[in-house]
């Protein structure tokens, strides 16, 4: 998982609340069994005029010109502004993959769905939570100024703009706040065990010789 310690990006805004899981990765493309290339059907109901499949050549469909992330003032967008609740329905842990092999780094609402919120951390998205009368000065700026950019400190727990003009405090788990600094996941975290588990497993065997050719 990459770090996440400081992070300037350019803003996108989702203005609307309650945007579930199907949204975010329709169900359709839960097939794969791999855990990348989702980003081209992120959103893909909303992205696209056409019902998506699986194996579609996402380059000759015909895009909502509409939809924000459609719009050229979003292109490279890191993160993402939100409403309430954003991330509700299933618990399926392709919706922040679909996030950030699009892109996106943090997420800002004023609330997620427990579930998807857990699931961010454990896949390098940061979900910040601010209250709705900040979050509604955010939607405000970004449709106001094109370009509109936040920078993202970790470290701090803080959200400023890029002149300083303001900053926005935010809750961390200091558990998930050290993951995410060292790039962590559940993976990681194992790996870095690694020496004890093989002691344990040759200290195992040694005891019970019998055992090792049923491993």
């Amino acid at each position: 998982m990459e770090k996440f310690t400081l992070l300037d990006g350019l803003v996108a805004p989702m203005d609307r609340a309650n945007v579930d899981t199907d949204a975010i990765i329709p169900k359709q493309f839960l097939k794969s069994i791999k855990r990348s290339g989702f980003a081209p059907n992120l959103f893909d109901e909303w992205r696209y005029l056409d019902h998506g499949e699986p194996g579609m050549d996402n380059s000759k469909r015909a895009v909502n010109p509409d939809f924000v992330l459609n719009q050229a003032r979003y292109q490279g967008a890191s993160i993402l502004l939100a409403r309430k609740n954003f991330g509700c329905g299933s618990s399926r842990e392709h919706a922040p993959w679909a996030l950030e092999q699009f892109g996106f780094r943090a997420i800002i609402a004023p609330s997620f769905a427990d579930i998807f919120f857990n699931n961010c951390y454990k896949n390098g998205v940061l979900p910040i939570v601010l209250g709705d009368a900040q979050v509604d000065v955010l939607f405000n700026e970004v449709k106001a100024f094109p370009g509109y950019r936040l920078i993202v400190d970790l470290e701090q727990q803080v959200v400023r703009t890029t002149n300083g003009s303001a900053s926005y405090a935010f809750d961390v788990d200091a558990f998930r706040k050290y993951c995410m600094l060292n790039g962590l996941d559940d993976i990681g975290l194992t790996l870095r065990q690694a020496d004890k588990i093989r002691a344990f497993e040759e200290r195992h065997i040694a005891a019970q010789p019998w055992l090792a050719n049923t491993i």
